[in-house]
This record gives structure tokens, C-alpha cells and sequence, in this order.
């Protein structure tokens, strides 16, 4: 798959154009891991979108002392790691590293993004409505889920 087909199949970018598709695919930066490093650490500035292109990633959150990380969920190919740094550069809630190799990562700078929003304000419209309606989708399912269990 190449970056402008992980784009495509993203569900952030949704509605995007083939013009702005390129656009997008133009400010990605391509960067292979290999198994075990780390992709962005927990409490790390959130300066950069990441999409799982090839491989796999692992979301854990680190535990005291000697106890393994506990890993919260696995991401392939056309998934996206640190959506919210899109929206403020608040720090990493969790620690991502590979878990193969290669794990080859797409990068979109939050910087970049900014710029290429200014020249085509579409494009940011469309990213942060999809966005938000994930989000809203998470918070929704997370309230029905307590709801159940009291």
C-alpha cells in the first residue's frame, strides 16, 4: 500500500478530494521501526499525527516497578496513533511502540497540517468534522457502557 492509498482508507480523511488527497500524502513522512522501539512515549508533547502503514503497533501504558506494560489495544495498517495532537499539543496519554518489523509509520506534523489547512481550508473542515464525530462516537459508547454497569 502507499501513502496516498492509506489516506484513502482512513476513515480521518473521509470526503477528501484526489487533489487533496495529494496535498495530504505531499506533508506525510515516512519512518520504519523496528520491533520493540518506540514510536512516541507517554507525557511526550503531542506535535504529530501518526498512520500505521505497514506492521503492527502496541498501545501500553507503562506500570510501576517491574511489572509488564499493560497493553491497551494493537494497531495495523490504516489505523491513526495521536489524532488528538491535531487538535491541541497536549502530552501522549500512553507510550506506542512496534511490535514488528518493519512497523512502517506515516507522520503528519501538527505544523504542516496547520499550513496546509491555511492554503486549503477544506481539508482541515472535513478532518476535524470526521474527528469529531469519532470522538463523539467514543464518548457515547463510553457513557452507554458505565450506564450499563450500574
Amino acid at each position: 500500500m502507499n501513502t496516498k492509498d492509506l489516506l484513502r482508507n482512513t476513515e480521518l480523511f473521509a470526503g477528501l478530494s484526489e487533489e487533496e488527497f495529494d496535498k495530504l500524502a505531499s506533508i506525510c513522512q515516512k519512518r520504519t521501526y523496528r520491533q520493540g522501539e518506540i514510536i512516541t512515549a507517554q507525557g511526550e508533547a503531542g506535535d504529530a499525527l501518526y498512520l500505521v502503514l505497514e506492521g503492527f503497533a502496541e498501545v501500553v501504558l507503562p506500570t510501576p516497578g517491574d511489572a509488564e506494560d499493560q497493553v491497551i489495544v494493537h494497531l495495523g495498517s490504516g489505523q491513526v496513533i495521536g489524532e488528538m495532537a491535531l487538535i491541541d499539543q497536549g502530552t501522549r496519554s500512553a507510550t506506542v511502540r512496534a511490535n514488528t518489523t518493519p512497523t512502517v509509520i506515516e507522520v503528519i506534523s501538527k505544523n504542516d497540517f496547520e499550513r496546509l489547512c491555511e492554503e486549503n481550508a477544506r481539508i482541515g473542515y472535513l478532518v476535524m468534522r470526521n474527528l469529531a464525530a469519532d470522538l463523539s462516537f467514543k464518548l457515547r459508547h463510553k457513557n452507554l457502557t458505565s450506564q450499563r454497569g450500574k
